[in-house]
């Protein structure tokens, strides 16, 4: 949960890199809170069958949409790859495939052109 926070207090930070960890710990909760708000607008019967979604879920949606973003640029970032990439997930199903692969590679070790290593302030 820590990290989720960590990734929401650099709400629209598009410089600098972001872990591993910070990413996945954020997409994890993310996609959490974001299904529980679904049930929530399943069982309020806010949910709308037409646009298949619901108030909540955009409620709760939209105002992560920045941060997801933001920490995915920074996740790039850290592989050494411009934050441009997170285009290429717009691309049907292969984009996102990409992008999620790219996600799991480490982080180049040291300073790279985007900022120092996040992995060195660790003791």
């Amino acid at each position: 949960m820590n990290w989720f926070l960590v990734a929401l207090s650099k709400y629209a930070d598009f410089e600098g890199r972001a872990r591993r960890k910070e990413f996945w710990f954020f997409t994890l909760f993310y996609y959490v809170f974001l299904m529980l708000v679904a049930l929530l607008d399943s069982a309020l019967g806010t949910f709308v069958a037409e646009s298949e979604i619901g108030l909540l879920t955009c409620l709760f949606g939209l105002p992560l949409l920045v941060p997801s973003i933001s920490v995915t640029v920074r996740r790039l970032h850290d592989i050494g790859l411009s934050g441009w990439w997170w285009f290429i997930g717009l691309i049907t199903m292969v984009g996102a495939i990409l992008l999620l692969v790219l996600a799991m590679f480490d982080g180049q070790r040291g300073a790279n052109r985007f900022g120092p290593d996040p992995k060195q302030d660790e003791p």
